[in-house]
């Protein structure tokens, strides 16, 4: 069993986003920016569903010290949506109808899975959703020419969000297990589901991104190509995690049973001495392989 990190709800932190970040920041990548900023679109009404679905379980939870790590659980997810907002604002000012994608992000998540589907599945993709977002944090951090090319500043929000993920990426799992007594089979499911509907939501959106980038359909077959390329070729962006990712199946799985970050405390370090999120982005870059 790895040691489990402290959960810091961190605020006030500033990433420049009202800088003169790029409009393709990903090395002027389209198909890397739009993967990225797809997901950012997502985060604020994820993080909001993530913290309901926690929230249902959380008057049955009597262990004082679970209860303090869901409080904070909530405090850092409530400042992802924030931090996220701030940078979507930035995308409506680049013409990105982000209304449309929030609009539609709202009706899924609370029209519908909020509505519709069992507490304790919601929970169930809750934990699943928290164990992908926490492999992603280990496939973008662990190697330094995955964001090689990334704006210094987008990275450096990307590793804050990165490295909170982690620090509690076992709250929703010890709800699920310890209050909500999720059987097994309910957790396998939740995490198919979550691995299909992951992707397809965000490439829906990137697709969506790239059309009113004013990118035609050749254009954006060729992005296409490329692009999945560079996230699912042998050795690229999701491969070097999939041992991890398999984990999740395994009966006595828990999240601190694997996947110690050993560049997080460079980064903790850094933005502990600084109080600077960007130069704590660098040093986590820096610090990988």
């Amino acid at each position: 069993m790895h040691t489990k990190q402290r959960i810091v709800p961190r605020t006030q932190l500033d990433f420049d986003l009202q800088g003169d970040i790029p409009r393709f920041w990903f090395g002027g990548n389209p198909f890397k920016t739009r993967f990225f900023d797809a997901m950012s679109t997502m985060f604020p009404e994820g993080e909001r569903f993530f913290i309901n679905c926690v929230r249902d379980f959380r008057d049955q939870v009597t262990d004082p010290e679970l209860q303090q790590e869901i409080k904070d659980f909530i405090r850092q997810e409530a400042q992802h949506g924030i931090i996220h907002d701030q940078f979507n604002a930035r995308l409506k000012a680049q013409g990105i109808n982000v209304d449309a994608i929030e609009r539609f992000e709202r009706k899924f998540f609370d029209g519908f899975m909020r509505r519709w589907i069992p507490k304790k599945h919601t929970l169930a993709l809750t934990a699943a959703s928290e164990h992908m977002t926490a492999i992603m944090a280990h496939s973008f951090f662990t190697k330094r020419e995955v964001l090689e090319s990334a704006d210094p500043r987008m990275r450096a929000m990307y590793a804050w969000h990165a490295m909170e993920e982690v620090e509690h990426k076992a709250v929703a799992f010890d709800v699920m297990q310890k209050i909500a007594k999720v059987w097994y089979p309910r957790r396998v499911l939740a995490m198919i589901e979550v691995s299909i509907s992951f992707p397809i939501h965000t490439f829906i959106i990137l697709n969506y991104m790239l059309k009113q980038d004013g990118f035609g359909f050749l254009q954006r077959a060729k992005l296409w190509m490329s692009g999945l390329w560079w996230l699912y070729k042998p050795g690229g962006l999701f491969s070097s995690v999939l041992g991890h990712y398999a984990a999740y199946y395994k009966p006595g799985y828990h999240p601190w049973s694997i996947g110690q970050m050993d560049t997080y405390q460079v980064w903790l370090d850094t933005l502990e001495q600084t109080g600077n999120p960007i130069l704590a982005g660098q040093a986590l870059h820096a610090a990988g392989a």
